[in-house]
């Protein structure tokens, strides 16, 4: 049958998210009759949505059940769309005789249908030849409404199974409106009606379209859905993203591409097509800046200009001083600043917040609903209008109490006024310190010593203020570049240096990861000789350097540091030294540090106390991961997240978090990692250690659920981290994962390769209590490249370094690596040894490392037990597929089969027609996230001939290309979600 086209996707937009929305969507269309109301606001995807919807349903027979719902012989429907336009004088019915207008191919012989659709032919003369003659003229309006709302009627239902659209009825015409309500009450049986509507464009007071009058729609099944569009969230943006750019779409880049479009679709869009029409920088951060610097989207500068052209002069004026305020205001400030008595604010503001250019945003505070609104109003007012909104901001905040200083500053450099403004900016950085602001205190000063002609003297005072600042930053890097500058300023003073070149080193080392800070923290020792608290401070940093046999000397640094404050005592210092040394102790496995951990200050009047107690829990914390204490570490971490957001310690905070989601994932918790980080990215998106840990945990869930390329990708990034950070913690778990991820793509040679210098560098720094993650995948990979000798002095190495020392998870991962040393030699007390790693894993509570044992138990027994070997491979199986972990589940199939241990219970095979398969299905994921047919063939442990047998069944059941199975299997799923829901 031939019908008007479903509307094309946008051209390089996936269609990501909304999946519970098109499962709504696509059932009731499935089942006329039906009035569907999509509302959300301009570039929300409502038409988008639509289009998926139809297109889901032009493949779908809505009388068949879902098995059978799609295939060649599915039955077409009839769509027709038609749209509003914000026209001064709309045509009457317009959108929808435009619809029609796309009937004629459908329409029955004039002879078949009702005489009430002659009444059309005055508005479709195209379609007159096939429509009955015209009926008698109605005297009046109202009644030539009706007739024509009747032939309307009439002729809709005389279509085979039609689905009206009527897009952006906000700006429809009475006439139209009147049309669909109509419609709406009095449904033709097989009629689907959509909406849609963008709800803050209505007029005060105006229900939704189809809703006017009360009432519901009547008929046999009709019902009103009423389906509302938020903005994606930043998972959903990191998936257009990814759609786009591939590789690029970084943390940083989802980020900014978020909070620029905050979250609206067709904002996303026009940045990535804005960003993929030019050669993408070789750089994520570049790539970001250029993002951040961008022009606003032209979408959104047309939405926002059409929003503010509505406005009437007094919203204008109150949007226009919310434009100059920036940051939500109270209606007080926003009525003196617009200059308005209160009266015609509040009526000004009431308009503002109708058309949706403003929103409270907490009670009695309103901001722009959309940041790049408020960016094209201030672009819009002239720069003498800006200047008089500025003065009426400071007058008005000059009465508050206490006086915002740092807002004062703002509007008065906004003004012209820079010498009045470096006098406030230096009050601002005192206040805010005073208020437990460092941050704020941080901008102002590097916006002072941003400035040109600021005095020497001044300059030095707050190039220190800033240094002394230093440690808490989560931004460090705007902060290193302004006292790189500093530093070189032959002006200053040699001890206000030192402690300015400390600062860069602390920031560089500790925050940016890059062990090249410790170089910046030495040089700074001669240069605080007349200051031994600091210079016990950089002692204090540099102990914390293990690389390149720097670790031997760290308790050294700490005596130094200890003597120095023995004749020059300092609170501070003190405690930084008693958190550096609890922090060696962990790291050692020494079992006396968790007792010590108890005698920490937890409440202190002086901030560098309780950070360095909040620093040495979570220092403790983490490092008790790699011990194996996951209960202990909880705790600690869970007690140094309390203490960083209670003491605004940002950057410890962000670690806490890190380092608890990493402890749920070891747990069994592996769904919504992905989400809980892409949340945490947007909160700290400039810390080396987020990035690592990122790339760590993406590259192990990647790895596990058959994506073997991107997490080699996710552990080589963390390799690189690895190289330059001065703790080797991260370089040891990258090897361990890339060297895991190496053998399991059967590249013996390449994981030895990995493994040998992250065994040197644990030998050099003394790091065997962190080894947990490594000494398994050595001894594998060692065994496997004919290494026995080394592998056997390896883990005897570990074992004596161990020795007496409190570490479960190395212990576990010794008899691990025991066990395949005697396995390799047909030993049948490797059993015993993985049985005992299993045991300790379970302990220590994480199932995944204990069902990789039970897997090593099964393959041991095989030859002598095999009853027990199948028990055993079952145990790991089904922990497997708890976790979604595709990979290993395949593994084990594969090694049941080898090892003729049977199945797990599985009725058997059966037919699955249409649907697939659950190992079709696990090649369609696969697919959907852009794998290669060599990967998938690797990650599900299948020949590559399998793999294009599964691919083309695949792809003929979701009837789509290799390139659109994303799309095609979120509307398999929201079909299927719908059956499930409807049944």
């Amino acid at each position: 049958m031939n019908r008007p086209p479903v509307p094309d996707a946008p051209e390089g937009r996936a269609f990501v998210g909304r999946v519970r929305e098109l499962a709504r969507l696509t059932e009731a269309l499935a089942r006329p009759p039906a009035v569907l109301l999509v509302e959300g606001e301009a570039g929300a995807g409502k038409s988008r949505l639509v289009a998926e919807a139809l297109r889901a349903l032009t493949a779908a027979d809505p009388g068949a059940t879902a098995p059978d719902r799609t295939g060649p012989g599915a039955k077409e429907r009839a769509v027709l769309v038609g749209r509003c336009h914000p026209l001064r004088e709309p045509e009457p019915f317009g959108p929808v005789v435009d619809a029609l207008r796309d009937a004629a191919a459908l329409l029955p012989p004039p002879d078949a249908l009702p005489p009430s659709t002659g009444a059309l032919r005055r508005v479709l003369p195209d379609l007159a030849d096939r429509l009955p003659a015209a009926p008698p003229e109605g005297g009046e309006l109202l009644s030539a409404r009706r007739l024509l709302a009747q032939g309307v009627r009439a002729l809709l239902a005389a279509l085979d199974d039609p689905v009206l659209v009527v897009e952006d009825v906000q700006w429809a015409d009475d006439a139209t409106l009147d049309l669909l309500l109509r419609l709406a009450r009095d449904l033709p049986p097989r009629l689907a009606l959509v909406v849609t509507y963008r709800p803050e464009d209505l007029p005060p007071g105006t229900p939704p379209p189809t809703a006017a009058h009360g009432g519901a729609p009547t008929g046999p099944g009709a019902g009103v859905d009423r389906v509302r569009l938020g903005p994606l969230d930043l998972t959903e943006v990191a998936e257009l993203a990814r759609a786009a750019l591939g590789p690029a779409a970084t943390t940083e880049v989802t980020r900014v591409l978020h909070e620029r479009g905050q979250g609206l679709p067709l904002a996303v869009a026009e940045d990535l097509r804005a960003l993929t029409d030019r050669p993408l920088p070789r750089r994520a951060a570049d790539l970001a800046a250029v993002l951040t610097d961008a022009e606003v989207p032209r979408g959104m500068v047309d939405a926002a200009a059409w929003r503010l052209a509505r406005l009437g002069v007094d919203g204008a004026a109150v949007v226009a001083a919310a434009a100059v305020l920036a940051v939500p205001a109270d209606e007080d400030l926003l009525t003196a600043v617009a200059g308005l008595d209160a009266a015609t604010g509040a009526r000004g503001l009431a308009e503002a917040l109708h058309t949706a250019v403003l929103e409270e945003t907490s009670p009695d505070r309103y901001a722009f609903r959309h940041r790049a609104v408020g960016r094209v109003a201030l672009q819009r007012i002239p720069g003498p209008g800006r200047r008089v909104l500025h003065r009426r901001a400071v007058a008005a905040l000059e009465t508050h109490e206490p006086r915002p200083l740092a807002r004062i500053a703002e509007h008065t450099l906004a003004m012209g006024d820079r010498a009045a403004w470096q006098d406030l900016a230096q009050a601002a950085a005192d206040q805010a310190v005073a208020l437990g602001d460092p941050g704020g205190a941080r901008r102002m000063l590097r916006g002072l010593l941003d400035e040109p002609d600021l005095d020497p003297p001044r300059r030095g005072r707050a190039a220190l203020a800033l240094a002394r600042l230093a440690a808490d930053d989560v931004d460090p890097a705007a902060s290193v570049q302004v006292l790189s500058g500093m530093v070189a300023d032959p002006r200053l003073p040699v001890a206000d240096r030192g402690e300015i070149r400390l600062a860069l080193g602390f920031l560089t080392a500790v925050h940016s990861g890059n062990r090249a800070g410790f170089g910046r923290i030495r040089e700074s020792l001669d240069e605080l000789e007349e200051r031994p608290v600091r210079a016990a401070r950089a002692m204090v940093a540099i102990s914390m350097d293990e690389r390149d046999g720097a670790g031997r000397h760290a308790w050294e640094w700490l005596a130094r540091a200890d003597r120095l404050l023995a004749d020059h005592p300092d609170e501070d210092v003190a405690a930084a030294v008693r958190a550096t040394s609890l922090t060696f102790q962990a790291r050692a496995g020494d079992p006396a540090v968790w007792g010590r951990l108890d005698d920490l200050p937890r409440a202190s009047e002086s901030p560098e106390v309780m950070r360095q107690t909040t620093r040495a829990l979570y220092n403790t914390g983490e490092i008790a991961i790699e011990l194996g204490y996951d209960t202990r570490a909880a705790d600690l971490l869970t007690e140094s997240r309390r203490l960083a957001r209670l003491t605004a310690i940002p950057y410890l905070e962000c670690y806490s978090r890190l380092a608890l989601i990493r402890l749920d994932m070891l747990a069994g918790r592996w769904d919504g990692v992905e989400e809980r980080f892409a949340a945490l990215g947007a909160e700290f998106d400039d810390l080396a250690m987020a990035g690592a840990e990122r790339s760590l945990l993406f590259g192990r869930l990647a790895a596990g659920r058959g994506r073997l390329a991107p997490a080699r990708e996710e552990f080589e990034i963390a390799a690189r981290y690895g190289q330059r950070e001065s703790q080797v913690t991260v370089a040891l778990r990258a090897a361990a994962g890339l060297g895991g991820l190496q053998l399991l793509e059967g590249d013996t040679a390449g994981a030895a390769a990995t493994v040998g210098p992250a065994l040197a560098t644990a030998r050099q720094a003394g790091a065997w209590a962190r080894t947990a993650e490594l000494l398994p995948v050595a001894v594998e990979a060692l065994l496997a490249t004919g290494g026995r000798a080394e592998a056997e002095a390896v883990t005897g190495e570990a074992a004596e370094a161990m020795a007496d020392r409190g570490a479960p998870a190395v212990s576990a991962a010794l008899d691990q690596a025991r066990g395949l040393l005697l396995a390799a030699n047909g030993e049948a007390c490797a059993v015993d040894a993985f049985t005992r790693a299993r045991d300790r894993w379970q302990d220590i509570g994480r199932p995944y490392e204990a069902a990789r044992a039970d897997e090593r138990i099964a393959t041991a027994l095989a030859a002598v037990d095999r009853a027990r070997a199948a028990e055993r491979m079952a145990a790991a199986e089904r922990v497997y597929l708890g976790l979604g972990a595709t990979t290993d589940t395949a593994r084990c199939r594969k090694l049941r089969r080898d090892l003729d241990l049977g199945g797990i219970g599985s009725p058997g095979r059966r037919g699955y027609g249409k649907q697939l398969s659950p190992r079709e299905r696990q090649v369609a994921e696969l697919l959907a996230q852009g794998t290669a047919n060599q990967d998938i063939a690797q990650a599900l442990f299948l020949s590559p001939r399998t793999v294009e047998h599964h691919v083309a069944n695949v792809l003929h059941k979701l009837g789509t290309s290799r390139a659109g199975t994303a799309q095609a299997l979120a509307r398999a799923d929201a079909e299927d979600a719908a059956d499930g829901g409807s049944g």
